[in-house]
C-alpha cells in the first residue's frame, strides 16, 4: 500500500476522451412501511429524488474527480433528461462539445427505487437501437479533432446504441495510428468489435458471457482472460472480481492476482466505471507500473461500493485509505450516506443512539460516555464537531487534535458503529436529519438543559445523561500538561 501512496504523489492530470453510452441514473429515495392493497407489493413513499450521471457520463465524472482534463463524447435525446445531463457534466468542468443530439432517440434513464438503503426496483426507459448515421459521423469527427491532444481514450459500452461496430473499428484504427491507448469497459458477447484496443476491463459476468467459459477459480479466470487476449488482440486484460479483487492478464507473462479488501457493500452501481476511470488516469501517468495502476483501480472500485448509487472517488479519499498502509474506517461517513443507513436500521427495527462532542484529546471520560451510549441502543453514531466548530466553541487554540485524527480514534472503538463530522455549533440540524431514538450527553447536565431535548421530543426520542468521572476533561488534561512543563 505504501507504493500506491507514491503513485498518488505522481498522479498527473492527463487529458482523457471518454466515448460511450451516456445514461441518467435517477434515484427515488423513500420509506417502505406498508404493502399495497392493490397487489402484494411494497409501497415506496418517496421522500427525495436525485439524478446522477451514469454509464460513460459516470466514467467522465470519476475522471474529473481524479484530476483528469475530461472530454465526453456520446449521444443524448432531444429531451430534458439529456439537457440536464450535459448541463451537469459542464457544471463539473467536463467538455461536452462532442455530445450530439439524436432526435429519434430518447436519453437512457435508469430509475432505481430505494427503500432505506435497499434497492427495490429498477426501471429502464431507453431506446437501444443504433444511433443515426449523422451522429456516428459526428462522433468519429470529434475523435479525429481531439486525438492529437488527448493522452488516452476510454470507451464505455453499455450497449445502448452508441458504439457501433463501424465506429469502434474506425476509432481503434485511428488511435493505433496516432499512438493513443484505448481502454474498453466492455459489454455483451461480441468482443471482436474491440479488436485492436489496448485493454479491456470486463467483470466476471461479462467475461463468462463473452467466452462461454467457467470463471469461478483463479485458473478459470486466467484461462478466460487469455481467450479474450487472443480474440481482441490487446496488450492486457483486467478482470474485476468484486470482493475477490482484480486479475491482470498479459501475453507471455504470469497473471497477477490483486486481492480485494473486505468492505460493507451498500451498492455496486457504477463500481466498474470508477475502476475504469482510475485505471485510465493512472495508466496515462508516465512512470506508473501497470500492476500499480491496476492495484489503485482495485482500491477505488472497492471504495465505490461503500456508497449508495453511482459515486466518484477523489485522490484525497484514495490517499486516506492507503496512506501509511492503513485504510480509512468504513464507519466514517458523510451525512447524506448516514441518513440512508439510518433508514435501513429503522426498517430493521434497530434503535439508534447518538452522542456528540468535540472529543479533543480523547480520554477516559470520553470512553465512558461512549460505552454508556452504546448500552442505550443497538446502533451508536458519534457526531464530532469539525475543527472550525471546535474553535468557535472552545477558543482559538482548539482543537489540539485535527478532525481527521479524532474521527480515526473514535472509529477504532468497537462500541462505535458510525462517525460523522458536523460543522454546526449545535447538533440540532444533525438530529433532525438522523432522527435518533436516544441522544446521550456526558457531563454535569440536567436532561432539560441538553441542547436537542426539544428536537428529540418531536419523534418521541429521549435524552440520557452518561455518568461522569471527576477530573476527566480535555481542559483539565491540557492544564496538567502545561503544569508539568512549567
Amino acid at each position: 500500500m505504501a507504493r500506491l501512496a507514491e503513485v498518488l504523489d505522481i498522479l498527473g492530470n492527463p487529458r482523457v476522451l471518454v466515448m460511450g453510452d451516456l445514461i441518467v441514473d435517477e434515484y427515488l429515495w423513500g420509506v417502505v412501511d406498508r404493502v399495497s392493497p392493490e397487489a402484494p407489493v411494497p409501497v415506496l413513499r418517496v421522500e427525495r429524488a436525485e439524478n446522477r450521471p451514469g454509464g460513460a457520463a459516470n466514467v467522465a465524472m470519476n475522471l474529473e474527480a481524479l484530476g483528469a482534463t475530461t472530454l465526453c463524447a456520446g449521444v443524448v435525446g432531444d429531451d430534458t433528461a439529456g439537457q440536464n445531463l450535459t448541463d451537469t457534466l459542464r457544471d463539473h468542468g467536463i467538455d461536452t462539445s462532442a455530445v450530439v443530439i439524436d432526435n429519434t432517440k430518447k436519453t437512457t434513464v435508469k430509475t432505481r427505487c430505494i427503500g432505506g438503503s435497499q434497492q427495490m426496483l429498477r426501471i429502464d426507459n431507453e431506446n437501444t437501437r443504433p444511433m443515426q448515421n449523422y451522429c456516428e459521423q459526428f462522433l468519429f469527427e470529434s475523435v479525429m479533432q481531439h486525438i492529437e491532444t488527448v493522452d488516452l481514450l476510454i470507451v464505455s459500452d453499455y450497449q445502448k446504441g452508441t458504439l457501433t461496430q463501424r465506429l469502434l473499428s474506425a476509432v481503434n484504427s485511428l488511435c493505433r495510428e496516432r499512438g493513443v491507448p484505448v481502454l474498453i469497459g466492455p459489454k455483451g458477447k461480441d468482443y471482436s468489435k474491440y479488436r485492436g484496443c489496448t485493454a479491456v476491463m470486463p467483470n466476471l459476468r461479462e467475461l463468462a458471457l463473452a467466452t462461454s467459459m467457467p470463471v469461478t477459480t483463479d485458473a478459470e479466470v486466467c484461462a478466460a482472460g487469455q481467450a479474450i487476449l487472443g480474440l481482441v488482440d490487446c496488450d492486457f486484460v483486467v478482470v474485476t472480481r468484486g470482493e475477490l479483487g482484480m486479475t491482470l492478464i498479459q501475453p507471455n507473462l504470469a497473471p497477477v492476482q490483486i486481492r480485494g479488501h473486505l468492505r460493507e457493500v451498500f451498492d455496486v452501481t457504477g463500481a466498474g466505471d470508477t475502476a475504469l476511470a482510475t485505471l485510465g488516469v493512472t495508466f496515462a501517468t508516465t512512470g506508473v507500473p501497470l500492476v500499480d495502476a491496476v492495484s489503485l483501480a482495485n482500491v477505488a472500485g472497492g471504495l465505490s461500493v461503500t456508497s449508495v448509487g453511482a459515486a466518484t472517488v477523489s485522490p484525497e479519499r484514495l490517499r486516506y485509505n492507503i496512506d501509511g498502509s492503513s485504510e480509512k474506517s468504513p464507519k466514517i461517513v458523510g451525512l447524506d450516506e448516514l441518513v440512508l443507513r439510518m433508514r435501513h436500521h429503522s426498517e430493521m427495527h434497530e434503535s439508534v443512539v447518538l452522542t456528540n462532542g468535540c472529543f479533543d484529546m480523547f480520554h477516559v471520560g470520553h470512553l465512558e460516555t461512549i460505552r454508556y451510549a452504546k448500552s442505550q441502543g443497538d446502533v451508536l453514531v458519534v457526531a464530532i464537531n469539525s475543527d472550525s466548530s471546535t474553535t468557535r466553541l472552545k477558543g482559538p487554540r482548539r482543537p489540539i487534535v485535527k478532525q481527521e485524527e479524532r474521527s480515526d480514534v473514535i472509529a477504532a472503538l468497537e462500541h462505535v458503529d458510525y462517525v460523522v463530522v458536523f460543522d454546526d455549533d449545535t447538533p440540532t440540524r444533525l438530529l433532525n436529519a438522523l432522527r435518533p431514538d436516544v441522544l446521550v450527553k456526558g457531563g454535569d447536565y440536567e436532561v432539560d438543559d441538553v441542547v436537542g431535548v426539544e428536537v428529540m421530543a418531536k419523534w418521541g426520542g429521549r435524552v440520557a445523561i452518561a455518568p461522569t468521572r471527576v477530573g476527566a476533561s480535555t481542559t483539565q488534561l491540557v492544564a496538567r500538561i502545561v503544569d508539568d512543563q512549567t
